[in-house]
């Protein structure tokens, strides 16, 4: 089954057998009547499984190419209990520009507890392995990375971290499985925050794990249980719906995010456009091997760094809305430094170019000459 059919039909099997609906229906209950202690029909309480849940489970396998999935109550969540695997004592590479969440929830939250985080520049992998010790159990990735859409090399992060027996983490949110399947490139586990394209229509908060590792699976699906930190019926309904559309939402993301990427690149005022599909992108010819195509995110700089320019753009924007998050059907712009990123400390913001004056956008599927006529008025000539 190729991706197209898998995001509409992917994992969905007998969900209605009573009535034939062709949507699995929301099952809004807490808990499921028994005809003897311990004898249900496959749930009994909906922190452990919930039949709209289990639906959407098994599509994002199905669209992962993955054997399990795990749909979690956010990103941040689903992160969580990737992390919850370790102990007191263990070590994680991650990439050094990331997600201002997840930095947020190494150092803040698991550091505390024992964990050392090492935060590297992976656009070449081969840095991974002077950092490599005994005590080192996973590698989290980012690629594209947020916000400065670095490009990671999934393979080779693979073959390092199977030759010290090291989990690979990846995190998927930007690229989506229509662009981009790490599983299939050597990673263990995928992470995305389907608040963003899986979801894909800014209505609902939810993240998303997906594995082939049967005994991992056991391991997070228990973490996921115990911790109760799972999404309900009705946030499973709307992601459900949203992949039903993801295919065609992402030709449209990466169609407009070429083009605005080229008028940026082009125009007197921008001084560094930050996309994959650029020629010019450091890692250009990764993101070709690994990615189907080159996305909607883009982030740019304009000419002198000028934190007071970037804000006046990103006020002056009239379709692109100002507003944290990404991966909706409509255009978003933000301000990392003060907004997605703003937990991490300036210093280290700035070591990977997250400057004062970076813009990131996430571009919708409006009309594009609609788009590019926001930016050049926001911009100016």
């Amino acid at each position: 089954m190729k991706f197209n059919t898998k995001a509409i039909h992917g994992g969905q099997h007998d969900v209605d057998p009573a009535y034939g609906s062709v949507m699995p229906p929301i099952y809004q209950t807490s808990t499921y009547s028994q005809s003897t202690p311990g004898g249900h029909k496959g749930f009994e309480y909906s922190r452990s499984g919930n039949p709209t849940r289990a639906a959407l489970e098994r599509a994002f396998a199905s669209i992962e190419n993955a054997k399990y999935g795990l749909a979690f109550g956010s990103g941040l969540a689903a992160i969580d209990a990737v992390i919850k695997l370790l102990k007191p004592g263990d070590e994680v590479i991650s990439t050094n520009d990331l997600y201002g969440g997840t930095y947020r929830l190494f150092t803040k939250i698991f550091e505390q507890f024992g964990v050392k985080f090492h935060f590297i520049g992976m656009e070449n992998a081969e840095n991974i392995e002077q950092f490599v010790t005994a005590k080192t159990k996973l590698i989290w990735v980012e690629t594209p990375t947020n916000p400065m859409m670095n490009i990671i090399d999934i393979r080779a992060c693979a073959e390092i971290a199977k030759k010290h027996g090291i989990i690979l983490a990846v995190d998927n949110t930007f690229a989506t499985p229509y662009l981009q399947r790490p599983l299939d490139l050597g990673a263990d586990i995928v992470m995305h925050s389907a608040t963003k394209y899986l979801g894909g229509h800014s209505d609902v908060v939810m993240g998303a794990l997906m594995l082939n590792d049967e005994s991992l699976a056991d391991k997070l699906y228990f973490i996921q249980n115990a911790s109760g930190a799972v999404c309900g019926p009705q946030d499973s309904f709307l992601v459900l719906r949203g992949l039903k559309t993801l295919h065609v939402r992402m030709q449209r993301h990466c169609e407009n995010g070429k083009h605005i990427a080229a008028y940026l690149s082009k125009h007197p005022k921008i001084e560094q456009v930050y996309w994959p599909g650029l020629e010019e992108h450091p890692n250009h010819e990764v993101a070709k091997a690994q990615m189907n195509d080159f996305g909607g995110m883009i982030s740019f700089v304009t000419i002198g760094n000028n934190y007071d320019e970037a804000i006046r753009i990103v006020e002056n924007l009239k379709i692109f809305t100002l507003a944290e998050s990404l991966g909706g059907v409509e255009s978003l712009a933000g301000h990392p430094a003060s907004m997605t990123h703003a937990s991490i400390p300036k210093e280290e913001r700035e070591k990977t170019g997250v400057v004062d004056a970076l813009i990131r956008l996430s571009v919708g599927i409006e009309d594009v000459d609609d788009l590019i006529a926001d930016l050049e008025q926001a911009i100016g000539n």
